[in-house]
């Protein structure tokens, strides 16, 4: 089952799965990159362009699911580099770094993953890249994001690839389903999903959904909660 923990970490969110059936989870596009600890050992979760069914079964997993474009700084690796990828964190990582991370989670995986975090993140302020996908996501087109910065359009898709995984129109393309998804999910009807989300019509949100997940809103929303968990 897949819950979210509290947690004091700006933009990030830690969740648990105590258990991942031999079906595997459902997940879902989102724009986010994940830290997390399993008891195989410590991996990444790379931001996904697609939704994906994972197949590893496994009995407990705890992570941190960060912001669109606070990944890389945490992480130290560009974002397009883990694009639809799950590596095991020792291709990223000094070996010290890792076995001093793999020992404290021992004890306590999310005390020690939170921990690390904070270490790295220190009194950094916020990448400017997380404004971006903060414009973006409030509905912000592209076009209105570039002038905001003071950018041409070719920077700010260089800075997107290394910050988000991918450039800006397709992270506005995923932060626009995940905006339309949360809406479903609250019980909003599908017209008016697809006109507050900024698409052109319910068909268009249609097409949009299955290009991204393979499915329908409908079959999304059936679901159970494991749909948002990234643990594999």
């Amino acid at each position: 089952m897949y819950r979210e923990l509290s947690i004091a970490l700006p933009g990030t969110v830690a969740w648990s799965v105590d258990a991942v059936g031999s079906g595997g989870s459902f997940v879902l596009p989102d724009g986010c990159m994940d830290l997390i600890w399993h008891e195989g050992g410590i991996l990444v979760a790379g931001p996904d362009t697609r939704a994906h069914r994972t197949t590893a079964a496994g009995p407990r997993a705890i992570g941190l699911r960060f912001a669109p474009g606070l990944g890389p700084t945490i992480l130290g690796v560009a974002a397009d580099e883990l694009r639809d990828t799950r590596v095991e964190l020792n291709q990223l990582w000094s070996d010290a770094a890792v076995r001093r991370l793999s020992d404290a989670a021992e004890r306590d995986p999310l005390d020690a993953l939170t921990g690390e975090v904070r270490r790295r993140l220190g009194a950094a302020d916020p990448p400017v890249e997380a404004t971006i996908a903060a414009r973006l996501a409030a509905g912000a087109s592209v076009a209105e994001v570039a002038a905001a910065l003071g950018w041409s359009a070719r920077k700010l898709h260089r800075k997107s690839l290394v910050a988000f995984g991918y450039g800006p129109k397709t992270l506005d393309r995923v932060l626009r389903f995940d905006r339309a998804l949360s809406a479903a999910r609250a019980g909003v009807g599908f017209a008016r999903v697809a006109a507050d989300a900024g698409y052109a019509d319910q068909s268009h949100l249609a097409r949009e959904v299955r290009a991204l997940t393979g499915g329908s809103l409908s079959e999304l929303l059936s679901q159970s909660g494991s749909a948002a968990n990234r643990s594999t």
